[in-house]
């Protein structure tokens, strides 16, 4: 069960030294010549291996399974689909992609797994939108198969929560210990570089104090890519977003505790500013005259008449808390994030007595 010793700060960041974890690094920005390594391993990567097969296909005059549609276009569902095609080129080829790509994820695995703060993990977590989908899990337990072989003794699993819900869960792992008594429910932000995702997350405590049986219950998703906002309404919408989760609650008759956890990519200072890493949301989220904890404390100062608590940490990391129930038998262990990037955290277990 967390227990704080000192509530946070109205609006700040959560410190490294959680009740249940130690984080010992997020947000490595690996490099080699061609630039970040994960940008290999990226929900871009996999696009653009697709894309190659696809050309091959085409200078071979050999009928392509996705037609003309352009491949940023196709869905996930469609490729679904094709892995169980009656054609077996056409499922051959998604096989393919995956093979391409789970080698991919193994080696930037392999080269996080020789950074410092990385040194003797023993399990990692893969969430982010591809998580989710058969041809993530795939791709996830290939690597993992790979890495097996070479005896780094590290194991790849798919992060337990959907990918909505995965940092809206984790962010329960951020609140203050006064949150667990009299509190059913607290509010959670997920952003990320296409979506953002508000939540009222369920604590569900009598069945189990350790937040193992934590769910969302209330969802909203904003595809913030498509509408190109500026950072101000971007701000607005999840005010907006959030005040529909305390109505929510409301509805619920949930005993709304007032703490909002937010997960956001990027470096995150202690003061809850963004140092870098923002560049793909909405606007400048780097400038050092923006804070959003902030911004959300200030549009929703109080909850049940009291004052708004706001934490905010790398959203990467907050996948990864969510995941604290189920690294139970590890040490060491870490997640990595598909996404726009490869967000990325490695935590050490803290041992009680």
């Amino acid at each position: 069960m967390p227990d704080h010793a000192i509530a946070p700060p109205t609006s700040g960041h959560a410190s490294p030294h959680l009740p249940h974890v130690v984080l010992d690094a997020y947000n490595a920005e690996l490099r080699d010549k061609e630039g970040f390594i994960g940008d290999r391993a990226s929900k871009r990567a996999f696009r653009a291996i697709l894309d190659d097969w696809r050309e091959r296909l085409h200078k071979l005059g050999d009928e392509d399974p996705l037609g003309d549609t352009e491949t940023e276009e196709v869905s996930n569902r469609r490729l679904e689909k094709l892995l169980t095609d009656e054609r077996p080129e056409a499922a051959a080829l998604i096989h393919g992609v995956v093979e391409e790509f789970a080698q991919e994820l193994s080696s930037v695995t392999r080269r996080f797994l020789r950074h410092k703060g990385w040194k003797d993990t023993q399990r990692i977590v893969v969430g982010g939108g591809m998580s989710g989908s058969r041809i993530g899990k795939l791709t996830i337990g290939r690597a993992s198969l790979l890495l097996k072989a070479e005896g780094l003794g590290v194991e790849l699993r798919p992060i337990t929560h959907q990918p909505d819900e995965a940092a809206l869960v984790g962010a329960a792992q951020l609140a203050p210990s006064w949150v667990f008594s009299g509190h059913d429910s607290i509010l959670a932000v997920d952003i990320g570089g296409t979506n953002i995702r508000a939540g009222l997350v369920d604590l569900n405590l009598k069945k189990a104090r350790d937040l193992s049986a934590a769910k969302v219950s209330g969802l909203e998703v904003w595809r913030h890519r498509g509408d190109d906002p500026t950072r101000e309404q971007a701000v607005e919408r999840i005010v907006a977003m959030l005040r529909g989760m305390i109505a929510l609650a409301e509805g619920k008759r949930r005993s709304l505790a007032p703490f909002i956890g937010i997960g956001c990519p990027g470096i995150i200072r202690e003061d809850g500013s963004i140092d870098r890493g923002g560049q793909n949301l909405p606007g400048n989220w780097e400038s050092s005259r923006f804070h959003l904890p902030s911004a959300i404390a200030e549009a929703i100062p109080e909850i049940g008449g009291h004052p708004t608590v706001v934490v905010m940490h790398n959203d990467a990391v907050l996948q990864g808390l969510s995941e604290i129930p189920n690294m139970q038998d590890v040490e060491r262990w870490g997640v990595l994030t598909i996404g726009t990037g490869l967000g990325n955290a490695r935590f050490t277990n803290r041992r009680s007595g």
